[in-house]
């Protein structure tokens, strides 16, 4: 293939341009808040997980409290009742039955008194352990929020930069005037990845490989319209006065 030199250089400025948008968009897949967002998630997640299972000892704890609550009025309201009937018997037998049934209540009451303290003191502990899940929630809530909107910035500079990077390749690829060659870049590109480089001293900058003497010589005989393709990476190789031919 032939094509003039000067639009065989205008590669090396495309070539640049979709070297730029490459980074660009690599950039926009890998921006670095992504990552800590999804550990946040899995942390917000985990965080909710534990909060819902412990909320589930509070409501138990506390349904326990009413229960002991129930059971200690139902206590009380037993001693009235016997405390009174001892009060108005006369019976020796009936007041030695109530003096004991009143003994046994008020075992009962105290057991139940301290049972209820135990289970006050074990929902005092769970709504800390609450309190705690709750501070580490907002925490991640808040850290979420914030790399949220440092993404959200940094993935409109980008692509501003983006779309910039990209009129600009229009505008360099729309100044190459062969066709065929802007053809064969693209398709060079597309299969490998650079579709032109320079030859600098001897050295294919598609490769980073300095090229053999016979290869050398091979273009040394090209025209300086020839079309020629790195040996190696198979890109087309730009010559200029830095090729040291």
């Amino acid at each position: 293939m032939k094509a003039p030199a000067a639009d065989q250089k205008k590669l090396l400025d495309l070539q640049g341009a979709d070297t730029r948008i490459a980074q660009l968009e690599h950039s926009l897949r890998t921006l670095p808040q992504e990552a800590r967002l999804a550990e946040l998630q899995r942390d917000s997640a985990a965080a909710r997980s534990e909060f819902a299972a412990v909320n589930g000892e509070l409501d138990d704890a506390q349904a326990e409290i009413t229960r002991v609550e129930a059971d200690i009025a139902t206590v009380a309201a037993r001693e009235k009742r016997d405390h009174e009937r001892l009060q108005a018997s006369t019976s020796t037998k009936d007041i030695q039955g109530l003096e004991h049934e009143l003994e046994s209540l008020r075992t009962r009451r105290s057991h139940l008194e301290d049972t209820e303290l135990e289970v006050m003191e074990r929902v005092e502990e769970i709504e800390l352990r609450l309190a705690a899940i709750t501070a580490r929630r907002d925490d991640i809530a808040t850290e979420e929020r914030l790399l949220a909107a440092a993404r959200d910035e940094q993935r409109e500079r980008i692509g501003k930069q983006l779309a910039a990077a990209r009129t600009d390749r229009e505008t360099v690829a729309g100044g190459i005037e062969s066709a065929e060659l802007v053809a064969l870049y693209e398709k060079q590109r597309a299969r490998y990845g650079i579709g032109a480089a320079l030859l600098q001293r001897g050295v294919s900058l598609g490769s980073n490989v300095a090229l053999t003497e016979s290869d050398l010589a091979v273009i040394r005989a090209a025209a300086s319209d020839d079309v020629v393709l790195d040996p190696d990476s198979s890109c087309i190789l730009v010559r200029t006065e830095e090729s040291g031919l």
